[in-house]
């Protein structure tokens, strides 16, 4: 039942493939005097700011409407334990429960800290190369979207995503991640997870303006991207990451 509704979204999809402009334009909540040729976005995260709070994955949540199961995420904080021994233990926070340093004894600890991930809004996403229907996108301005309306939920974006960033909807069946809250920047807001930071670890802006706070970052900080060696091109940079982050 599941593959027969499967090519019947497909086959429904490409018979309708000359709308495809009309439909990418529509759901996003853009301003119509919005011009997205004009901007082009970027994130920084400053690693040594973030303290595993968990209020950017609060506030994902609560804005963008994600399932409230703690394995569905647009963002997410993992946290690093460096032990003695040069072992890595990585865990993910979660901001609804009591923390703990599970079985780590704390002598054996060297350090912690906590990183930050979401989407990386590459410039070369390969989950855009695999979509079968478009449905995966980049706009002009440099974001990675999905159009649930042309999604056929065949997860082929979600294995090919190298960061783990996507999920498919519980509800909707459709491939879900971070967009930067595209609907709050197209109106010249912050995204929820930015504005909610209380140490300001996160800052976003448009890349090509001098005058946007990311681009004082960058030029501030040596910086580093997850996962270099797929040149994917990641739009999302870090200050002061450690070597053992993947």
């Amino acid at each position: 039942m599941e593959r027969r509704r499967f090519f019947g979204k497909l086959l429904a999809l490409v018979a309708s493939s000359g709308l495809i402009g009309t439909i990418r334009r529509k759901s996003f909540g853009e301003p119509k005097e919005y011009d997205p040729t004009q901007h082009y976005y970027g994130m920084g995260v400053q690693v040594d700011k973030c303290i595993g709070c968990g209020r950017c994955v609060e506030a994902c949540k609560e804005e963008n409407n994600v399932p409230r199961e703690p394995f569905f995420f647009r963002t997410w904080v993992e946290r690093y334990t460096i032990k003695r021994d040069g072992e890595a233990v990585v865990k993910n926070i979660d901001p609804t429960i009591s923390r703990s340093l599970d079985a780590v004894s704390e002598k054996d600890i060297l350090r912690t800290f906590f990183v930050p991930k979401l989407c990386n809004q590459c410039d070369n996403p390969p989950c855009v190369q695999v979509c079968p229907v478009s449905a995966t996108f980049m706009t002009d301005d440099g974001v990675i979207l999905v159009d649930e309306e042309r999604c056929i939920g065949c997860r082929y974006c979600i294995q090919a995503c190298p960061y783990g960033a996507r999920y498919l909807h519980p509800v909707t069946h459709t491939a879900d991640k971070c967009t930067f809250c595209y609907h709050r920047i197209t109106q010249n807001l912050l995204p929820a997870c930015v504005e909610v930071c209380p140490t300001q670890a996160r800052i976003f802006g448009d890349v090509r303006s001098t005058a946007s706070p990311l681009t004082r970052f960058k030029r501030m900080n040596k910086l580093h991207v997850l996962k270099p060696f797929l040149n994917t091109e990641p739009k999302v940079a870090y200050s002061d990451l450690d070597g053992e982050v993947r």
